[in-house]
């Protein structure tokens, strides 16, 4: 049965990784009643700046519009980490956003991100940060990961207060740790969980 609250769970993935952290942060939100879950992506980008794929993705899921975005009731973006900062076609996305930010449609709503990297120390935590600037920005309220989530203490793999996070030890490495797959579910938990107490 669905309803009109849902969290929008929305990332960039290169090589794979993201888009397999996604389907465990939904995983967390279909754990919450009332609350549905979307997972979108976002197209490449040239160079210059314009789109550079297709309409419609080959694979994986539907590209995000801006009106999906703006009738959710929080949001989970994900993106790879390079060199600290969000990837370039999802900064893209966040930067058609004005309208959004002008008629106020994203003020109050929770949101959370979630990262990889190929290196213990590759920018995850920056890339985050990258991620919660244009949201507070659109006044959004940043909601992290809290240490009541005992993989957050024990993990020697992926996971920060700030968001979920993968290392991923090549770019062809996806398999997400049980540490990983946890702290995904407990943060798609906890944003669907902040949605329905911020309304």
């Amino acid at each position: 049965m669905s309803n009109s609250n849902y969290v929008l769970v929305l990332f960039y993935s290169r090589h794979g990784s993201i888009a397999e952290m996604a389907k465990f942060i939904a995983r967390g939100v279909n754990k919450v009643t009332k609350m549905d879950v979307k997972i979108r992506q976002v197209p490449d980008v040239s160079d210059t700046t314009t789109i550079a794929s297709p309409a419609v993705p080959d694979e994986g899921a539907p590209y995000c519009t801006l009106e999906e975005l703006a009738n959710c009731s929080a949001l989970a973006m994900g993106s790879p980490s390079y060199f600290g900062s969000m990837a370039a076609p999802l900064k893209h996305f966040i930067d058609q956003t004005s309208t959004l930010w002008l008629t106020g449609r994203l003020i109050d709503k929770p949101a959370c991100g979630f990262t990889s990297a190929s290196t213990m120390h590759g920018g995850q935590e920056q890339c985050l940060h990258s991620m919660m600037t244009p949201l507070l920005h659109h006044g959004m309220v940043w909601v992290g990961l809290p240490y009541k989530n005992k993989a957050l203490i024990s993990t020697t793999s992926g996971g920060t207060p700030y968001g979920a996070s993968h290392l991923a030890n090549s770019t062809n490495d996806t398999t997400l740790t049980e540490d990983e797959k946890a702290l995904c579910e407990a943060q798609g938990q906890r944003i669907a969980e902040m949605a329905l107490k911020l309304q």
